[in-house]
């Protein structure tokens, strides 16, 4: 594990996220690299990032494969060269954020509604660097008491959502659709499907065991259950940054 610590008074939670997905961009990604691209707040601040070491002539010849419309399209207006996982089926390298991280270094990822790309892309990196903030530091996952996601197909979704409910009884869940705040209507991924969100009172136990469970489920086309998958995780602190290697 590295630390490397800087002088500060109180720094905002976006301010932590910014430093940590710069070092994660200044110290991990190179010219000619196929780029994995995460989605959400922590990796916009590496994307724009990339985008400035471009255009600077520090890095050339990259290429990003995105894994939301949100990050497309960011890439798109900074100039980054873009292609898909067809024509690059292995990446150097991804980074990306995420909700929440155990001590070894299992994920939940993508309650922004990300997580299929997410997962797609990630899975196909020889590289797997995470950027967070410690406020994303749990003892197990699900222990934030915020939401694990699951994207599940539109149709039956309340019966699905009533399968994943049962299936974690003993640890207190509650499923709950995600909805837009603004509308109130069901949040609808890229994919064209809905998101149900598990909240937990205890934990999982034993996360393979889970993942397994939850992909049997008919309806059920992928969790935010992140494991084993990443490298490095940095972790941007009010006092300094930690760095975490598998």
């Amino acid at each position: 594990m590295e630390t490397g610590f800087f002088s500060s008074s109180i720094l905002t939670q976006d301010e932590l996220k910014k430093i940590a997905a710069y070092k994660a961009v200044d110290q991990h990604v190179e010219s000619g690299m196929i780029l994995g691209l995460g989605s959400g707040s922590t990796v916009k601040h590496a994307v724009d990032r990339i985008g400035e070491l471009l255009q600077l002539g520090k890095l050339h010849n990259i290429i990003g494969i995105t894994t939301s419309q949100n990050t497309h399209q960011q890439a798109l207006s900074l100039g980054i060269p873009l292609s898909d996982l067809d024509v690059h089926p292995v990446l150097e390298l991804a980074i990306d954020g995420a909700d929440e991280v155990d001590p070894h270094l299992n994920l939940v990822k993508g309650r922004c509604g990300s997580l299929l790309r997410e997962k797609m892309v990630e899975g196909a990196c020889k590289k797997f660097v995470v950027i967070v903030d410690e406020s994303k530091l749990v003892d197990h996952l699900g222990g934030s008491g915020m939401a694990m996601p699951v994207e599940v197909v539109p149709f039956y979704w309340k019966f699905t959502a009533k399968m994943l409910q049962d299936l974690f009884r003993e640890s207190g869940c509650v499923a709950k659709l995600k909805c837009e705040e603004e509308s109130g209507e069901a949040f609808v991924t890229d994919n064209g499907n809905y998101i149900v969100d598990l909240y937990f009172k205890k934990d999982i136990g034993d996360l393979r065991a889970a993942s397994e469970a939850v992909l049997r489920l008919a309806g059920v086309v992928e969790h935010g259950m992140f494991l084993d998958m990443a490298t490095t995780v940095i972790v941007a602190r009010e006092l300094g940054i930690t760095v975490k290697h598998k």
